[in-house]
């Protein structure tokens, strides 16, 4: 049985979850996700997805996080990553689709990674923006 966690993240929090490639069902392999929304009365999350993977095609609906770029150590990312504003799901915040991330923080509630740096709120707005009218929320 999914045990639920306690307290719920914040819109910005950064989790590591089993972003799903199958509607409704975790998927295959934990990522970063950042968390845009939180449903208190569902126990549940929107979270954009995350990847380390071909972060140097960067498409409209995307920004990067870099290692290099000022308040990184606050993601609690170990890789530069990018996030897809285009690419949202709606998850229940419970062991089936969050977990620990390896290199969480201490002291972070779990299963919270880090937070999304001031320095981006920008970049995450400008490519949330970007998205087709048809799939705003």
């Amino acid at each position: 049985m999914a045990k639920y966690f306690a307290p719920l993240p914040a819109p910005g929090d950064i989790v590591w979850c089993l972003f799903p490639e199958v509607v409704g069902q975790p998927g295959p392999k934990p990522r970063p996700a950042l968390v845009l929304a939180v449903a208190p009365e569902f126990k549940a999350i929107t979270v954009a997805y995350g990847t380390s993977q071909k972060t140097d095609r960067v498409y409209p609906t995307e920004f990067v996080i870099d290692p290099d770029d000022a308040n990184f150590s606050q993601t609690g990312l170990s890789v530069r990553t990018k996030f897809d504003m285009n690419n949202q799901v709606k998850i229940p915040f419970n062991s089936d689709w969050v977990a620990k991330a390896p290199s969480s923080q201490p002291n972070l509630p779990l299963p919270k990674l880090g937070v999304l740096p001031a320095n981006y709120v920008k970049a995450a707005r400008d490519a949330a923006g970007k998205r087709p009218l048809a799939e705003k929320p």
